[in-house]
């Protein structure tokens, strides 16, 4: 996941009871103790256990459909990340910038430690066998067609949508998914919306509900 700009809009839903609907992002980190339950892919690569399922099983569907998915990248540790991003962060200083500079130019490339979907366990990059390359021509590929138009029958969403970069802080990945479950997943496929906007407004309908119960109460 790349992180080009702090998220101008975050909902206040930090502490969803739902594991599915975890919101990590910029100004979201996991917290110093998460630790997720993780089962390997053929590949090697880590996904969370309770997802996992969904995700071989959304691959094979596609693979019988005569498309090539790969896996390129999921679960990564945050001491991972953090080897990634201090990798980045000398490449920077190494053009002259400072170190604060420096930062700032490599979270363009490389998220901050803890501010990764991957770091959840529960977002795959996937690519196709014949591109893969994680730029924006990946959208124009057969497999990453396919996920985008069938992912949410499997709980997965495109989690980086074109147009949504100044509300996520992240530009648009064809390649980045993310199970939310089913439920959501159709939800937010069908209305267009990314995750920050869709739990916003969850919570404004729950906020609602809540008035409204309120109300008759006093009543």
């Amino acid at each position: 996941m790349k992180i080009s700009e702090p998220p101008k809009f975050i909902p206040s839903i930090n502490n969803n009871e739902d594991w599915m609907l975890t919101l990590v992002n910029y100004n979201n980190p996991l917290p110093d103790t998460y630790k997720p339950v993780l089962k390997s892919l053929s590949n090697g690569l880590q996904f969370d256990a309770r997802a996992i399922d969904q995700l071989i099983l959304m691959l094979s569907d596609a693979r019988a459909q005569g498309l090539s998915p790969v896996v390129c990248s999921a679960y990564r540790s945050v001491e991972y990340q953090q080897k990634l991003f201090n990798n980045q962060v000398k490449k920077q200083m190494a053009k002259g910038l400072d170190r604060q500079q420096a930062e700032l130019e490599a979270q363009k490339v490389v998220a901050y430690p803890g501010t990764s979907e991957h770091n959840l366990g529960l977002a795959a990059d996937i690519v196709s066998l014949s591109y893969q390359h994680l730029d924006q021509a990946q959208a124009n590929t057969a497999e990453v067609k396919w996920l985008t138009r069938h992912c949410s029958e499997y709980g997965f969403i495109l989690r980086y949508p074109e147009g949504k970069r100044n509300i996520t802080g992240v530009i648009y990945e064809p390649w980045h998914f993310r199970y939310v479950g089913i439920d959501a997943a159709k939800e937010i496929m069908e209305s267009g919306q990314c995750l920050e906007e869709y739990l916003e407004f969850k919570e404004s309908a729950l906020a609602k509900t809540s008035s409204t119960t309120a109300a008759k109460v006093i009543r």
